[in-house]
Formats: structure tokens, sequence, C-alpha cells
């Protein structure tokens, strides 16, 4: 077997560079984080082969929280050890929480301005191409034998058609791989076209043969872990204890996000209905109307969808100390402390299962159904937002095609596939054509409207 020259360990200013890009570029949810931390760490820095990219996938996928911004810390762990861990993710949820406070200030002092909804509906035909480029990326590397694609449908039906939780299909993928491999070695086993990656292994960084950046998973490792992050949670609490008023408030909102932290797995689309259920009927920190406009605020910024529960505590806060921005800022603040606190410790306490689990078949085997799952995960999730896209009046109908959308869809699928536009110009470009197309479109409305008083 021939293999290529492994590549130096990249510098941590040049990990530390691309983190904070990624945090400001990574538009569209999962799908679209997968698919430009693919493109940018697998085929074009080789900083993480495909094999070892897509086995801390299926893992990530397993634990509670947002599994792209895990894979984050994942491969920020392997590059620099924790520090690198922890620089990869924090600087994947910074921006996104910055944005999405601006726009949370915007939304309560001027409601939706119309220019704000017009650069946003630019931008969402340039979230669903790189929706659709990161399914196809992920399908063909993924789905390498007819199991999977068995799985990766019957996931797709069940979440699409049948409203099944993520978390149950996740469940029954890793029953279903325990039982066929068991009882049908064969159908688990990849061939021999799906491991030709196998040849360049070594032209990676991080590869099957790499060791530990850090050697983690001893029992006193975990506990400093488990001391450290507590330690961050009392010392916070103890600040609102101190320099806060309505200390049972504050208490209230660490102890909600943090149980939704540790009880939520499947992703963001587990996470939102629950908190959403519990913050609307339950503790009325908002509205359901200011919900689904939270959601949609999360959905047009950077960094995981999840950081839509920023947005519901900064309403909690805002609401709850009688229109104060001070009290809706730190609400998002905590709430986003809160939420992913807790990923950095699954993360690096999980980090040795994924090294001990790789290169075993039977496990490789589950964890190859889990990603097939991805896969209809991603199928779903470009069809749900697609549908928003291209039915905007939610009718679906011929006559409610917004035309413009779907042919602005495709002019980002060829910029991004054959052009290889670059992500950062392509969502400025989107956001310009939004723009121009609500200008041109009220200059139209005013003239029809002049013309018709003549």
């Amino acid at each position: 077997m021939t293999v290529g020259t492994q590549i130096e360990r990249p510098s941590f200013r040049e990990a530390l560079g691309f983190w904070s890009k990624l945090g400001w570029i990574s538009f569209g949810g999962t799908a679209a984080h997968i698919a430009i931390m693919h493109d940018a760490l697998v085929e074009e820095r080789k900083w993480i082969s495909n094999g070892r990219f897509l086995h801390a996938l299926s893992l990530c996928m397993m634990l509670p929280g947002p599994e792209a911004q895990q894979l984050a810390i994942y491969i920020g762990w392997k590059l620099h050890g924790k520090r690198g861990g922890v620089a990869a993710g924090v600087l994947f949820v910074l921006p996104s929480m910055f944005v999405l406070l601006a726009l949370s200030v915007v939304y309560v002092m001027y409601g939706k301005l119309p220019w704000i909804s017009a650069m946003f509906q630019g931008l969402k035909p340039a979230v669903i191409a790189l929706v659709v480029l990161a399914l196809v990326k992920v399908a063909r590397r993924a789905l390498h034998r007819p199991a999977h694609w068995v799985v990766g449908a019957v996931a797709f039906v069940c979440m699409f058609f049948l409203n099944v939780s993520l978390l149950w299909i996740l469940l029954g993928a890793v029953v279903a791989g325990g039982v066929v491999g068991y009882l049908w070695p064969s159908l688990m086993r990849v061939g021999r076209d799906a491991q030709v990656e196998e040849e360049d292994e070594r032209g990676y960084f991080i590869n099957r043969y790499s060791g530990d950046a850090e050697t983690p998973g001893k029992r006193w490792d975990v506990f400093r872990l488990v001391v450290v992050c507590g330690l961050l949670w009392l010392i916070s609490m103890s600040l609102f204890y101190f320099f806060t008023a309505d200390f049972p408030f504050w208490r209230g909102l660490g102890l909600f996000f943090t149980k939704t932290a540790f009880v939520t797995l499947g992703g963001s689309y587990t996470v939102i209905p629950y908190v959403a259920q519990i913050a609307v009927t339950k503790l009325h920190w908002l509205s359901r109307a200011q919900m689904m406009d939270g959601f949609a605020l999360a959905e047009t910024t950077p960094g995981p969808l999840i950081i839509v529960v920023g947005f519901v505590g900064f309403m909690a806060g805002y609401n709850h100390f009688h229109g104060s921005l001070w009290m809706g800022a730190l609400g998002l603040v905590a709430t986003t402390f809160y939420t992913f606190l807790p990923c950095f410790l699954f993360v690096f306490t999980g980090a040795p299962l994924v090294e001990k689990t790789q290169g075993k078949p039977a496990i490789e085997g589950v964890l190859g159904m889990i990603t097939a799952v991805v896969v209809g995960a991603i199928l779903d999730l470009t069809l749900y937002l697609g549908k928003g896209v291209v039915f905007p009046s939610g009718t679906m109908a011929w006559r409610s095609v917004d035309v413009i959308s779907v042919v602005w869809v495709a002019v980002c699928l060829v910029l991004m596939k054959r052009f290889r536009l670059n992500v950062i110009l392509l969502i400025a470009l989107s956001i310009a054509f939004g723009v121009m197309r609500w200008a041109v479109g009220t200059q139209m409305h005013s003239s029809l409207f002049a013309f018709a008083r003549l």
C-alpha cells in the first residue's frame, strides 16, 4: 500500500485564524457547517482525513448539544490539545452570539425593518445552496453499502413524513447496526472502493495512525474536567447572586439551560422544540410569536442554530425586567454560557472514546449507520428550509413559487460548484442581491401605484 507524506501540524496561530473565520461564515445550520469544515479541513488544508472526520462526526451525533460545534472542539483538541479545543468551540459560537444580540436589540426597538428583512431574504437562497452541496458531499462519502442507503432513506421518511425525533432514529440506527453487524457482518463491511482513501491516510495530519495531542481518559483527568466546569458554573452563579437583582430569576434561567444542555440529544431540532415548550407555555418568558421570530433570526446568523436559545434568554431578561436592554443582553450571554459550557465537558471526556473505537470494524459499522442517519437528517433539513424559500406564502402550489429565489439558488450553486466562489463573497453577494431585489420591488410598487392614480 502506498501512503503519502504526512503534513506538518498547523501552528496554533494558523488554527486560530481558521476558527475565527469559521465562526463568521458558518451560515446554514449543521449541514452547511459540516460542508464548510469538510472542504476546509479535509480537502484544502488536509488537517484531518475523511475517515477520521466522519468517525468523529458520528460520535458527536450521539452527544447532547450541537454536533457541528462539538466536532470543531474535537478537531481543535486533536490539533493543539485542550487550548485548541477551547479556542475552536468558543470562536465557533461567539460571532453568532454577537450577531444575534445586535438583531435582538433591533427586534425589540424597531421591529422588523424592511431592509433588514430584505437582507435575510437574499441570504436564505444561498443557505439552501450550501445545504444542498453539503448533502451531496456527505452522501457521496458516507453511503458505501446498501444498508447505509436504506438507513438514510428510512431516517428521512421518519423525520420528514412521520415527525419522529432524531434521538429515536439515532437509537434505532445503533440497534440496527448492532443486529445487522452480528447476523450479517458482510452487509456492514466497507468494500475496497470505499476504502480507496486509505492509501492517502498519511497525507493528513490527523489520520488513522496519528496519536493524541494530549493523553486524556484517565479518571483523574475526567474528575479534573468536571471540577473545572463545575467551578465555572458556580462562579458565574455567584456573580449573579452578588451583583444582580432578583437572583431567583437568574438561578432559574441558569438551571433550565444547564439541564437543557444535558438532556437534549439529537442536535438543534431536538433542543428547540423542548426550549420553546417550556419557555413559552410554562415559564412565560416570551410569546409563541416571539419564539418563531427568534427562530427566524437564528436561521440567518452564523454559527449553530441552537443559538436561538440566546434569543430566548434575551427576551426572558428583557420582559422580566420591564424592557431593559441591559438585562436582555445579560440574559443572552448567560444563556449562551450555560448552554455551551457542557459541550466542552462532553467532548473532552468523550474524546478518548473516539480514539479507542477507531479501526474497530464492529464499532465503525454502527457509526456508519449513524452517519447514514446524518445524510437523512440533512435531506430533511434541505427540504424543510427549501420549502420556506420556494413557497414563502406557505402554500405549496405552482402559483406560489418564488421564481426569483429559485433562480438565485441555482446561481449560488453554479458560483460555488463551477467557479468555487468564496463563502464570504457569496454571503455578501446574496445580501446585496436581497437588498437590491427589495429596492427594485418597492420602486416598481410605487410606480404602479402612481400610475393607477392617474
